[in-house]
């Protein structure tokens, strides 16, 4: 599939597939004409790649993992070094502590807004 149909299909900008590109992410073929062509399960990878994106990872910890993720049509997976699943373990730990911190600030929040309905 063309770059512009991936776009649609994945609701991500043609812009960002070229960078997932350079930053080996993503791959495609080229046609004889210099387009790139995309086999079906790019769908996928950059549906994952979004998800990773939202969980706060960076491009080149996305790169490490992505190898390491069983695809969703059941292919083999690599195994993960151990300083990968460390990093990976910090980094869930990072959003836990987000988590956490956002948590008070609502009870905060919640706190200030009974007691303005109150006054």
């Amino acid at each position: 599939m063309r770059i512009g149909e991936l776009a649609r299909r994945t609701g991500v900008s043609e812009r960002s597939l070229r960078y997932y590109e350079t930053r080996q992410l993503l791959s495609s073929e080229r046609t004889p004409g210099g387009h790139r062509d995309y086999p079906d399960a790019a769908v996928d990878r950059v549906i994952r790649i979004q998800e990773l994106y939202a969980a706060g990872l960076h491009s080149d910890k996305i790169r490490q993992l992505l190898p390491c993720m069983r695809d969703r049509d059941g292919g083999p997976a690599a195994t993960a070094t151990p300083k990968l699943v460390a990093d990976l373990t910090a980094e869930r730990d990072r959003i836990d502590r987000m988590i956490a911190d956002l948590r008070r600030s609502r009870e905060t929040l919640d706190e200030v807004i009974r007691t303005a309905r109150e006054a």
